[in-house]
């Protein structure tokens, strides 16, 4: 089978120099070797700029937004308590470099520090005692009865894991590569890496998500405000924050990254009162466990928005 051609993406912006900026954004992302979506909306003028806004993208550990308003929303109502007890054995825990995943004895966790681990470090053990409490089927109903227009959930993280290691057993290298072509020729022996399997979504639909977190117009005002917070702990900013430090600006974020897939989503302040909402979803097209070039592109595209927006 031939290799499937890659057409340019299609921007979309409220005006010619915002569109400029989302055309020189993807410059960017291509000249390092990335494709994908980003969109970056001001949450107070509602101008907005972007590229393949609408493509459903398996989502990595964005997932993990989704989930932790999903069980927020649990915990402000009353059907979960935050200081519950969880027990995490190692011999059952989910595959991941960081936090529980990582841990090599039993642990017990309370609801609310799991959400901190799962947020904070992207912790995959975490995440997945989450969704032992709550159900992926759950989280995917409760999105859709908020009107989530462009996010489904369809799987634990470690099915991420599970599913790299049917196709490529233990040689992540060979799971890299088979990722890489799967773009190429159209076909996806990982099925995680499936849109019509994987958990998804569109930069359209994590803006709009964001939007109505900082809003605090979906689920009960508790679960949001924690959201908010818990987001603000994030411990890697060599994306979307990596040319955004200063000490008028806050970015509250969540990154996602498993094989070629780098992504974030987050949000922008300024002490003047810009909120920049943005999501950014990259798909490397080279082989490589590391790609701070690809990361770098993500936060010049994030300042360039950032700064195009505030006018």
């Amino acid at each position: 089978m031939t290799a499937r051609q890659t057409p340019a993406p299609v921007c979309v912006a409220d005006d010619a120099e915002l569109f400029d900026a989302a055309e020189a954004i993807a410059a960017e992302w291509a000249a390092v070797g990335a494709r994908g979506s980003f969109l970056a909306r001001h949450l107070g003028t509602g101008e907005q700029l972007g590229f393949g806004i609408g493509e459903l993208v398996p989502l990595a550990s964005v997932a993990k937004v989704p989930l932790a308003l999903v069980v927020l929303e649990r915990i402000a109502s009353g059907e979960l308590d935050a200081a519950r007890p969880v027990v995490l054995s190692p011999t059952a825990s989910s595959v991941g470099p960081t936090g529980l995943a990582a841990f090599r004895h039993p642990a017990t966790v309370a609801i609310g520090d799991l959400l901190h681990m799962m947020l904070s470090v992207s912790d995959n053990a975490a995440a997945d005692a989450l969704f032992d409490l709550v159900p992926v089927a759950e989280v995917d109903a409760q999105l859709r009865a908020w009107g989530c227009a462009g996010i489904r959930m369809r799987h634990r993280m470690n099915r991420m894991y599970e599913c790299a290691a049917g196709a490529a057993g233990n040689d992540f290298s060979l799971a890299l590569e088979l990722a890489l072509r799967e773009d190429h020729v159209g076909r996806h022996p990982i099925e995680t890496l499936d849109p019509a399997h994987a958990n998804v979504g569109t930069a359209s639909g994590l803006v709009d998500l964001l939007a109505r977190v900082w809003r605090d117009d979906i689920a009960h005002p508790e679960a949001t405000a924690e959201l908010r917070r818990l987001m603000g702990q994030q411990v890697y900013t060599q994306r979307l924050a990596s040319e955004l430090r200063a000490d008028t600006l806050r970015v509250s974020g969540k990154t996602g990254t498993f094989l070629h897939l780098r992504h974030e989503i987050g949000v922008v302040e300024s002490e003047a009162g810009d909120r920049v909402a943005m999501a950014a979803l990259t798909r490397s097209g080279r082989r490589a466990g590391l790609a701070p070039d690809i990361d770098l592109a993500i936060g010049a595209g994030a300042r360039l928005a950032f700064e195009a927006l505030r006018g």
